[in-house]
Order: structure tokens, then C-alpha cells, then sequence
């Protein structure tokens, strides 16, 4: 019998420089974001250090007097019964602090004096994100974009790693792949370009690859075939959503970037024409700029729909930060041009009864073309799947068929390409009348009984 071996927890703080530019509301909602993000990381944040300063502290990002506080929780470690979901436990003994988490990009050298004057590892908030992102990756182009990314990152810090190295750090005159006078930090920038320029070939190659696949799909679209996609900040409940309108089993997680790589799923119950739903990676304000870049191709799934659906936590009160966010990613990639439908999810999360009615009446007031909805309410997600499905019959026409009972093998076709809204039946064969895209209806016309056109008008009118 195999047991499970439980990962043994890690504990964090969390310390971040409010400046005069920030206010409160923006500055609580981003340490709530980077504590989420902790947790998506396995970390379990315990206490916060916050200080307002006009500037960050050139050297160490905060001021000597906070450091000194923190150096002390660190260094005092942190009581069992201290944390806020402990069991009761018959003794107190110390846990070690992991990490501290700093909501902000620093510098090396910033990062390199912090950990010096708090005696833990140091991670920023480009750092967090990295990590994420290189955990929760899974394709072999997300893999690859992650790397990139990283690398970029690193490469600046590999000076400081120096400095802490000592004498490795030196140059000294060596053989095998390291040049004469070539030290060890140079040898490594080297493996970093080296290593970048590598994934950005293969990047290159995939990338061919998957606008092969792109054009297969609108090839598709243009045969009868419609394309979703679900953008959105992260945590928002999209993959929920697709969940719900496609029945499959895609990853759900309350946890920041659960999706990074694109899943596409057809909707169900099928539709005429039938819709193809892709769920996107989540934005995120501050997104590292590598990351951004990197990702492109990702979110560039965006540019193939015909229509998307923005998703937006209305349960979070800063929502219209990640309205923004998403807005402005969306410009940067070109799909601010693209059909979209505002989709207020996670309305069940607004206390009551009443409170979640005069929520999506402010919300329908603000954006009177939005849906205001909870992902997990079947009713309300027909409703999203029928306005969709009716976006996709916009162009559509109706229209007659005539079935000869010599060619009833062929009736799968007509159900398979059409909304069927009646049938009847004679001595001739089965009459359809249908809803579908008028060069399929012409064509079926065609493969089914050439001489029935201009009968079936006639019929119907009977």
C-alpha cells in the first residue's frame, strides 16, 4: 500500500514600499494579489511589512529600521500557535521563515543586500511569477517561452551571484570551453545567450507550426465552424466558465495562472454552426515584460476568434483594475478589434441574495451590453450559451430540403450542417426546412436532389 507523503509546509512574509504616487485601494489589492500568488507557489504567508517611503531605498529597497524588524521575525522564527490555520499543538516550537516575497521588481544588487540584511532568500515579484509560470507550464512552446523569460532574468544576476561566489568570480586563464582570461560569470552569460538564442529557433519553428494549425482553423470557420475565446485576469473563473458552456474536464484551481497553455473545446450541447471555445492564460497587472513578450503567441489565440468572451471576477472590489489590465493587453496584441462580449462571472460570491441583485444592476447599469453571471448556475450559463450560439446564427438563413427516400444515408449530413426546425414527410421523401449558412444550404441542394430547387417553396406553402 502506497502512502501519500504530504509536502512539508513553507512560510513567507511579504514586504512592500507604498509610494506617494499609490494609493491605499491599488496598494491593498496588490499585496492581496502577491499573497495569491504565494500561495500558487506552495508558500503560506504569515505576516506582512509595509512601509511608506517617497523613493525605494537604493541599496536594500526598504529603510534600515524595517529591515532591522524584519531581521528580528526572521531570526526569532515564528511560534506554532502563531499561524492562523495551526491546530491546536501541545508544544511551540519555532518554524523556519522560507522566504520573503517583495511586491515589486528590484535590482541585484537590491535583492543581493536585502538577503544579506534579513537572512532568508529574497524573491520579487517578477521572480514569483517566473516561477509559477516555469511550474504550471506544459506545452513545449510554453516550456520553451518560460525558459526564455527566466534566462532574461537571471542573466543581470549572475554579477551578484559572483560577488557572493568570491574567488570562483575571478578571471583566471583555463582550458575547455572557457577562453583564456574568460571568467566564470562571463562563461556563463555566454551559455545564457547561447541558450536563448537557441529556444528563440525553435520558438520560430513551432511558431510555423501552430499558424499551420490557425489556418486549418478559419479554413474550418469559413466551413460552418465558429471560434471563442476566453481572455481574461487570471483567476476570474474562465476555465470554470468552459468548463461549464463545453462539459469538459479542463483544470480547475483557485489559484493565480492554474492555465497557461491554450485548451480548445468544442461548445455543448453542439450548435449549428458549430463553436470552438479557447481558454487563454490570465493577465496580471505588472506582468514582467519577458513574460508578455513570450506569450504573445498564446494570447495571439485571441486574434482567431470571432468573438470573445472577457471575463472579470465581479466579486473582486478592484475589478476595474483588471478590466484595464486586460484591455491593455488586448490593444498590445491587436484583438481590441475582435467582438467582444463583457461576462461579469462569480456573481454568487457578492453576499446575498439582495447584494448580488443590486450588484448586477450597477454592473448592467456601467455596461449595459455585459452578462452578469455565476459559472456554476446552469440556468445562466444557457443563457450565455444561447447568446453566443445566436452570434454565431447572425448571418444565417433558412431555407427548404428535399430528402428522397433513396437517399436517406445522407440525413446525417443535413443535421450535422443545419439547425433543423421542422420536418415532414410524402412520397417523395423527407422535407426539411433549415437554418444554415447559405453556400452550405446551396450545396446540399445540389448533392441531395438537383430538381428539387424551386419546389420547396411550393411545398411549404401547402
Amino acid at each position: 500500500m502506497q502512502t501519500e507523503v504530504k509536502e512539508k509546509p513553507r512560510y513567507a512574509l511579504v514586504a512592500s514600499v507604498q509610494l506617494p504616487d499609490v494609493s491605499d485601494v491599488e496598494f491593498e489589492a496588490s499585496l492581496t494579489e502577491l499573497s495569491e500568488l504565494a500561495k500558487t507557489l506552495g508558500f503560506q504567508v504569515v505576516r506582512t511589512f509595509v512601509q511608506k517611503r517617497n523613493s525605494f531605498d537604493r541599496t536594500a529597497y526598504m529603510g534600515v529600521g524595517k529591515l532591522e524588524e524584519i531581521s528580528q521575525f526572521v531570526n526569532r522564527g515564528l511560534r506554532n500557535d502563531e499561524l492562523d490555520d495551526a491546530p491546536p499543538v501541545l508544544d511551540a516550537s519555532a518554524v523556519e521563515i522560507d522566504a520573503l516575497l517583495v511586491d515589486h521588481e528590484i535590482s541585484p544588487s537590491q535583492a543581493r543586500n536585502l538577503e544579506l540584511a534579513v537572512g532568508c532568500e529574497v524573491m520579487d515579484r517578477t521572480m514569483v511569477i517566473l516561477e509559477i509560470f516555469h511550474r504550471n507550464a506544459r506545452s513545449r512552446a510554453a516550456r520553451a517561452q518560460v525558459e526564455i523569460a527566466r534566462l532574461g532574468y537571471m542573466a543581470p544576476r549572475l554579477r551578484e551571484a559572483a560577488k557572493l561566489a568570491g574567488p570562483q568570480g575571478r578571471q583566471r586563464s583555463g582550458m575547455g570551453g572557457r577562453g583564456a582570461g574568460e571568467s566564470h560569470t562571463e562563461l556563463d552569460r555566454r551559455k545564457v545567450r547561447d541558450r536563448i538564442a537557441e529556444l528563440q529557433r525553435e520558438i520560430i519553428a513551432m511558431e510555423l507550426e501552430r499558424k499551420t494549425q490557425r489556418a486549418r482553423r478559419v479554413e474550418r470557420q469559413g466551413q460552418g465552424l465558429g471560434g471563442v475565446s476566453l481572455v481574461g485576469y487570471t483567476n476570474a473563473g474562465k476555465s470554470t466558465l468552459m468548463r461549464a458552456l463545453t462539459g469538459s474536464e479542463v483544470l480547475v484551481a483557485n489559484k493565480l495562472f492554474a492555465t497557461l497553455d491554450t485548451t480548445v473545446r468544442a461548445i455543448y450541447p453542439e450548435s449549428v454552426p458549430r463553436v470552438l471555445v479557447s481558454d487563454t492564460v490570465g493577465f496580471i497587472k505588472n506582468l514582467p515584460h519577458g513574460l508578455v513578450a513570450s506569450f504573445k503567441s498564446t494570447l495571439e489565440e485571441a486574434l482567431d476568434a470571432a468573438l470573445l468572451l472577457h471575463v472579470i471576477d465581479a466579486s473582486d472590489p478592484g475589478f476595474q483594475r483588471q478590466l484595464e489590465v486586460t484591455d491593455e493587453v488586448l490593444r498590445e496584441i491587436g484583438a481590441d478589434e475582435v467582438p467582444r462580449i463583457r461576462v461579469f462571472n462569480k456573481i454568487d460570491h457578492v453576499g446575498d441574495a439582495a447584494a448580488q441583485a443590486a450588484c448586477a444592476a450597477e454592473l448592467r447599469q456601467r455596461y449595459p451590453d455585459c452578462v452578469v453571471m455565476s459559472a456554476r448556475r446552469s440556468e445562466e450559463v444557457a443563457a450565455l450559451r444561447a447568446l453566443i450560439v445566436a452570434f454565431f446564427q447572425r448571418d444565417l438563413e433558412e431555407g427548404e430540403l428535399l430528402l428522397p427516400w433513396s437517399a436517406q444515408q445522407l440525413r446525417g449530413e443535413i443535421y450535422s450542417h443545419c439547425q433543423v426546425l421542422e420536418e415532414r414527410a410524402d412520397e417523395e421523401g423527407s422535407w426539411f426546412r433549415v437554418r444554415g449558412e447559405p453556400d452550405k444550404l446551396r450545396s446540399l441542394r445540389e448533392q441531395l436532389n438537383p430538381g428539387s430547387q424551386g419546389r420547396e417553396k411550393e411545398y411549404w406553402e401547402l
